[in-house]
């Protein structure tokens, strides 16, 4: 039997990982997840500036076919190498990181219920939906402390493309999704919920 693929989504700092990192929590050693931010596209031959000015928040920017096919593999038993990605650098690691299949698969992106190739391979869609003031300060502390940004590129950044992208792509995309969960691992109904589902698949 393959695993079972669950897909979480939602905009930026809307509470994504803290869903992942608490199902990881509570599935352990049978469950691994992806990250569709490693899925950026390589930036062969591009300055830093040219990287720097890249639409990350667009379709366009994301390796969907290498994340379509590592999730079917995945799901069939076999162990992928993953891809990398410096967010300091704005490119694609030389490094990977080989995963091995688990019953609890979890995929984890922005754009991943916006992209129906990678829909229609995740057993169960989950939509963290949460305050647009509450996931801009998320981003800022995130892309400041953990990511070395400036206050004003950050600012730059969400003003030209994450908003604009979100509206387009992100926020129409929970019209995809099975289960829509306000404040996302912090929801201890719904995570209860996602658990005992997820149990009784596996």
């Amino acid at each position: 039997m393959g695993a079972i693929a669950v897909g979480v989504a939602g905009g930026t700092g809307s509470g994504k990982t803290t869903l992942t990192r608490s199902l990881l929590e509570r599935f352990g050693n049978n469950s691994t997840v992806l990250f569709m931010d490693n899925y950026y596209k390589a930036h062969v031959g591009k300055t830093f500036d040219e990287r720097a000015a890249t639409n990350f928040d667009a379709p366009e920017a994301f390796d969907i076919d290498l994340l379509h096919d590592h999730i079917r593999t995945l799901k069939a038993g076999t162990a992928i190498d993953s891809p990398l990605y410096n967010f300091t650098d704005h490119n694609r690691s030389d490094e990977t990181l080989t995963i091995d299949p688990t019953p609890v698969l979890i995929v984890e992106g922005i754009l991943l219920l916006a992209e129906p190739k990678l829909c229609e391979l995740l057993d169960i869609r989950l939509y963290v939906d949460t305050d647009a003031d509450v996931r801009i300060l998320r981003r800022i502390r995130r892309d400041v402390v953990e990511r070395g940004r400036s206050l004003e590129s950050v600012e730059a950044q969400y003003l030209e493309t994450v908003k604009p992208m979100h509206e387009l792509y992100v926020e129409p995309s929970k019209r995809k999704a099975d289960l829509i969960i306000p404040d996302g691992g912090y929801n201890l109904v719904a995570l209860d919920m996602i658990i005992h589902r997820i149990s009784r698949e596996i």
